[in-house]
């Protein structure tokens, strides 16, 4: 298993978002890993996306969205739930970050099924928030040094062809919607992933 360096991050956050399909999501804890392979992201840059929190400036919200690339920016939302994003930018912006909206669940499955409550496989991280559930991602990991094995980091996993990627507009945004940078594998080729 290889871990994606810094440099991989270090590139335009909509390319990062893309090749981030197929890769391994793996939180370590208590010896145990937890891990999925990411099927679909979306990319949210700085001054050129209104939909972006890095969009009006730097808060302590946002902060790690300035920082150093291959970080993890995790961020409370809805007053319930946790999302869990990789920094990622090239040199053009200060900011940018890739939302990790769902996985497939690839080991520690009784772990997940025990934090989400249900034995539905196809429930368990299909969405951003029911996949930090599953693996427990919480504000702890804000920050985590996605590039090293740590608590929560990212290594290679398999091949994703262009013509396995669907591409639309983000979800749950009101602005920037014209931008197509919620990426996706297509649910044909997802089954074969399980």
């Amino acid at each position: 298993m290889s871990l994606l360096s810094r440099s991989f991050y270090r590139r335009d956050t909509v390319d990062v978002a893309k090749d981030l399909l197929g890769k391994l999501l793996i939180r370590k804890m208590d010896g145990m890993l937890v891990s999925g392979i990411i099927s679909e992201t979306e990319a949210y840059r700085y001054k050129d996306d209104p939909a972006s929190h890095s969009f009006r400036g730097m808060t302590e919200r946002n902060k790690a969205m300035f920082g150093d690339v291959g970080k993890a920016y995790v961020y409370f939302t809805y007053g319930m739930h946790y999302c869990v994003n990789a920094v990622a930018r090239d040199e053009e912006f200060d900011a940018g970050a890739v939302l990790m909206r769902a996985l497939v669940p690839k080991s520690g499955l009784n772990f997940m099924m025990k934090q989400r409550k249900t034995d539905v496989i196809s429930n368990l991280t299909n969405g951003p928030a029911k996949l930090t559930q599953a693996l427990k991602i919480t504000k702890d990991q804000y920050g985590e040094d996605l590039t090293k094995i740590s608590k929560l980091y990212i290594a290679d996993g398999i091949d994703i062809k262009k013509s396995m990627i669907e591409s639309r507009p983000r979800i749950g945004i009101k602005k920037a919607t014209a931008n197509l940078w919620n990426f996706s594998i297509r649910s044909s080729h997802l089954k074969s992933l399980g």
